[in-house]
């Protein structure tokens, strides 16, 4: 049996925007459905907001995000998760950090760190917590 996990972030209104941003990042194909695609509108003022949506690209990216209805509570926490992209080259992780650090808070600059060639942590302009890595063998 094969699995596949994704990373599904919740917004609160921000679900397409941050969905169109993290294309441009990565690439790939975007869905989104709102509440009104869905039939499941239970406030008016929602129903263009995204009840389900990602983006995938053909290179493995995959995330998932929507926007919390306001009849359910919504707390996003101080640092509830980190989405972790790591990648084989140098090149292709710099590619990335570029494009993610825009607006961004930078945690940990992108630089060589003990455990991998490049690393790096980022909060993105939608409050998501990136962490950025260039794959090494563990050296136990």
């Amino acid at each position: 049996m094969t699995i596949k996990t994704a990373t599904h972030l919740n917004f609160r209104g921000d679900a397409r925007a941050a969905l169109d941003f993290y294309q441009s990042v990565f690439g790939g194909d975007k869905v989104v459905v709102t509440y009104k695609d869905a039939g499941a509108v239970q406030n008016p003022t929602e129903a263009d907001q995204v009840m389900w949506g990602q983006v995938a690209s053909a290179d493995g990216f995959l995330v998932m995000a929507y926007d919390v209805p306001s009849s359910l509570e919504w707390n996003p926490g101080q640092i509830p998760f980190f989405v972790s992209v790591r990648g084989a080259s140098a090149e292709e992780i710099t590619g990335y950090w570029e494009k993610l650090s825009e607006g961004a808070t930078i945690k940990q600059p992108l630089a060589p760190a003990g455990w991998a060639p490049l690393y790096g942590m980022l909060q993105d302009r939608f409050g998501v917590t990136w962490v950025l890595d260039v794959e090494a063998p563990y050296a136990g």
